[in-house]
């Protein structure tokens, strides 16, 4: 398995991005109004919290593919990894500009979480892009 991923520093990369991903899925889907009430969302939100949620599972679920079951393993998923790369960006840029210069709905509790979280998702995924780069632009 580790081949798959050129070495184990790639594989490393690939389980912490995608169990930080899992978590906020759990979070969002499972612990939805721990969540909610962490970030003082009304629970009205509770569905669109957890179609989020839903999202992420499917990288999870798709993560979990390629590491077990594809046998090429990340070869040729350019799209997945550059996908998730575009998402995070967006969501990075969307949440900076929700909490640093719209600033609707901040209240109190508003944390530079949502920032930061998506910073450290982009950077862990560019990496992978970089790094599994001769693998999955076959």
């Amino acid at each position: 398995m580790i081949e798959k991923f050129n070495g184990i520093f790639y594989l490393i990369v690939f389980l912490a991005h995608f169990i930080g991903i899992g978590v906020y899925c759990f979070q969002t889907i499972v612990g939805t109004k721990k969540f909610m009430d962490k970030f003082e969302i009304d629970h009205s939100a509770a569905v669109i919290v957890r179609f989020v949620g839903a999202l992420m599972l499917g990288w999870v679920i798709m993560a979990l593919y390629i590491m077990f079951v594809r046998p090429n393993g990340v070869e040729d998923t350019w799209a997945f990894f550059t996908l998730i790369v575009i998402i995070h960006a967006c969501v990075f840029l969307t949440n900076f500009y929700s909490i640093k210069i719209d600033k609707t709905g901040i209240n109190e509790k508003t944390s530079n979480e949502g920032i930061i979280a998506p910073v450290v998702f982009l950077i862990l995924s560019s990496v992978l892009c970089y790094g599994l780069a001769d693998k999955i632009y076959v």
